[in-house]
């Protein structure tokens, strides 16, 4: 069965089992050496023994002995070469049967059928204590030995009658639990061995998984383009990052932290700004967005935006505050320039476009035809002059609701009534366009809540901005109707369906209305607009790329946004090349229609 970590699991074992047959081929050269002394020790006794013994005997004992030396021998050399590192097991075993099979065919050999008790304990006894792995091998060894002294006697009938049964039982007895100690010490040695080898290979895989962590971390704090803090609630930086020693002014992070011991009264040009922003953490623990003014190395001054969080122990104390710093000099620069942008227009230009549009439309109204120009002529200055006005109005509305939001004047709205103003203002443009407008906004649609002037401002711009980025012959429909959060998008992505207009997310509603609302859409069979284009059409100063008519700054539909987002309502568009636009959103409905 497959479980999660099982390959990790088996990588490990083989690796465990390289390093076991590694630690059994260098245990077995130190045991050969030690078996190749005790075997000579052996052969002086046997020698010593044999001046006594019958002739036959000292020829048997010798030709054992040399034998025994030879299979050592023969092991030790074998050790060193390939096929003694690949097959270790098959050299323990050599090393094993050329202390006991050996002697064991040697004691046949002179007719003996004694048991050599004494040389098979310490055989095994050195092979466990020498090469305490593979329990299974040393089993093997031990049963092969007594396997052969069985067959031995068996096949050349050797006899045991010196031996009592009782006396007999007792040899096995006690060859049984040598041999079973043995091997229980071999297997609870490998046991811990393997847990032990298990255990570190763990523990360097994730010593090695955390500095391959901290290595991508330090990366990511020391190449952030915001600057990284972490700062003490007296007032200290503990650390720093690359990008907020330069935000500073230093050369180093380690100048940052040495330099600031006291943040309120080195860092900020308002001294009271430190107590400000830790007043801010103790209400919810976080802050954004925390713009101040501070001083700079060289003592200039700039402009940065806080996002911090305060780190607690366990008792809810402060140990530290940590966040990110963003330099947003450039940024005030450019509001306090758009400021005086604003300000320009207004005085400098709002003033004499009216006084020269109240000139243009008093001499329209003269009667005769006196006027010095055509009337067409001005009549076309006329609408040019509206024109720059209502941009400059814009600019101004802009500005305004960027300071202080959109002011609502919301009332029940007959959106249907709505729509047929707003088309009537536009028929010039319409018919100019030779387009089709058709109002399919029912007639017993409920009531919406809204701002009648900002509202109308909406389906002026969408009608308006249809016209201009399309060529003449245009089909433009509205239509509205009561819908759920949960069927906005089955109703946008219906259209979809029956237009093949491809969909992303960003051009789906939030739907995340508690209520009803009224669903509107502003529909063409135009050009269609990019994708890409989708994404920012209703941004600042964004203007279309087949605009017939250039002076427009871009502020259309972000007014319609801004309008839309003050009543509650979300607005968007679906839309891809060749296959027409619609623009939708959403208006909440009037407290007496719900």
């Amino acid at each position: 069965m497959f479980y999660p970590g099982h390959k990790k699991s088996v990588q490990a074992l083989t690796v465990y089992e390289v390093w076991r047959d590694r630690f059994l081929g260098d245990r077995l050269s130190p045991a050969v050496r030690i078996a190749i002394f005790f075997a000579f020790t052996i052969i002086v006794y046997l020698l010593g023994e044999a001046i006594f013994a019958p002739r036959e005997f000292k020829i048997v004992y010798l030709y054992t002995s040399a034998a025994v030396q030879f299979g050592l021998l023969t092991c030790l050399m074998l050790q060193k070469t390939s096929i003694g590192k690949r097959y270790p097991g098959l050299l323990f075993l050599g090393f094993s049967w050329s202390l006991t099979v050996v002697v064991q065919i040697g004691l046949a050999a002179a007719k003996v059928g004694d048991l050599p008790i004494l040389t098979w304990s310490l055989a095994f006894l050195t092979q466990a204590t020498l090469m305490p792995v593979r329990w299974r091998l040393h089993l093997i060894s031990q049963l092969g030995v007594l396997f052969c002294h069985v067959g031995i006697n068996l096949i050349l009938n050797l006899s045991l009658a010196k031996y009592t049964a009782f006396r007999l039982s007792g040899f096995y007895l006690y060859l049984f639990w040598f041999c079973l100690i043995c091997d229980l010490s071999v297997y609870w040695y490998e046991c811990l061995q393997r847990k032990e080898f298990t255990t570190r290979r763990e523990l360097e895989s994730a010593y090695q998984q955390l500095e391959v962590a901290e290595a991508k971390y330090r990366s990511i704090f020391e190449n952030a383009g915001e600057g990284i803090f972490q700062s003490t609630p007296e007032g200290r930086y503990i650390t720093a990052n690359p990008a907020l020693a330069r935000i500073y002014g230093y050369d180093s992070p380690e100048a940052v932290t040495a330099k600031f011991t006291d943040i309120e009264r080195q860092l900020y040009v308002d001294p009271t700004r430190r107590n400000q922003f830790l007043r801010s953490i103790e209400q919810s623990n976080t802050v954004s967005d925390f713009e101040s003014q501070i001083y700079r190395s060289d003592g200039s001054i700039v402009w940065i935006s806080e996002k911090a969080r305060a780190v607690r122990d366990s008792s809810g104390s402060v140990l530290y505050y940590e966040g990110l710093i963003e330099d947003i000099t450039q940024r005030k620069q450019a509001q306090e320039s758009q400021r005086l942008f604003i300000h320009a227009l207004s005085h400098d230009l709002r003033n004499p476009v009216a006084g020269m549009l109240m000139v243009l439309k008093s001499w329209q109204t003269k009667k005769g035809e006196s006027i010095a120009i055509p009337r067409s002529v001005l009549e076309r200055m006329i609408q040019g002059s509206e024109q720059q006005l209502r941009l400059i109005n814009s600019l101004l509305e802009v500005h305004a609701g960027e300071l202080r939001g959109l002011v609502l004047h919301c009332n029940g709205v007959d959106l249907r009534a709505l729509v047929k103003a707003a088309a009537a203002d536009l028929e010039p443009l319409i018919n100019e366009a030779q387009a089709t407008f058709t109002n399919l906004v029912p007639d017993d649609l409920p009531a919406v809540n809204a701002d009648y002037t900002q509202l109308w401002r909406v389906f002026s711009n969408l009608i308006s901005n249809a016209l201009k980025h399309n060529f003449s012959g245009l089909k433009l429909k509205i239509s509205a109707r009561v819908i759920t959060a949960e069927n906005i998008i089955n109703s946008i992505t219906g259209k979809q369906n029956i237009k093949k207009i491809p969909i992303t997310n960003s051009q789906l509603p939030i739907t995340n209305y508690p209520n009803s609302m009224i669903y509107c859409s502003v529909e063409d069979d135009g050009v269609g607009i990019l994708p890409e284009q989708c994404e920012h059409l209703f941004d600042l100063y964004v203007r279309g790329n087949q605009s017939r008519h250039s002076v427009g700054l871009g502020l259309g539909l972000y007014l319609c946004r801004q309008i839309i987002g003050a009543h509650g309502g979300e607005i968007g568009v679906i839309s891809s090349p060749g296959a027409g636009a619609i623009f939708w959103f959403t208006l909440p409905l009037a407290e007496n229609s719900r």
